[in-house]
């Protein structure tokens, strides 16, 4: 025997429904919001003041970067125009997830003759190394690499 459904039978269904759907995005939202602050500079306007001057000073230095990780090391390569290793008078470098802040991490890179290394074990994924480097001449350089963990 199946019963008939009554406007109180849709009702319930409707109001089930709908409170599931905004219970996941609240908790989605919650979660986005504990685990990316979202935050990159903390005055954006007095950041952009300076940006073309500082681009600009970066690229004559024609230093590119590339990051890799392999066998539990990390590794951070600088090279000038020529294609020459680079060492930096002062490096400054955070890898973590682009999405969270929870696996962040500041390892302590060394120079070897041929780019900056570090012991880091990281898990499969995508990861970012945030840099800062200082060159001879006083430059600020900053980049962010991206680089994808395959395990």
């Amino acid at each position: 025997m199946v019963k008939e459904i009554t406007g109180k039978h849709v009702l319930i269904g409707f109001v089930a429904a709908f409170s599931v759907i905004i219970g996941v995005n609240l908790v989605l939202a919650v979660q986005a919001v504990r685990t990316f602050p979202g935050l990159e500079v903390k005055n954006s306007y007095v950041a952009s003041q300076e940006f073309n001057k500082r681009k600009a000073a970066q690229e004559a230095l024609g230093w590119t970067i590339w990051a890799g990780e392999a066998d539990g090391m990390i590794t951070l390569k600088i090279t000038n125009a020529e294609g020459r290793p680079v060492r930096a008078a002062k490096l400054d470098a955070a890898v973590g997830r682009p999405t969270e802040i929870a696996e962040d991490v500041t390892p302590e890179f060394t120079y070897d003759g041929e780019a900056y290394v570090a012991p880091l074990q990281l898990s499969g994924g995508k990861w970012y190394v945030r840099m800062k480097a200082i060159s001879d001449n006083g430059t600020e350089f900053t980049q962010r690499v991206n680089l994808h963990v395959k395990r």
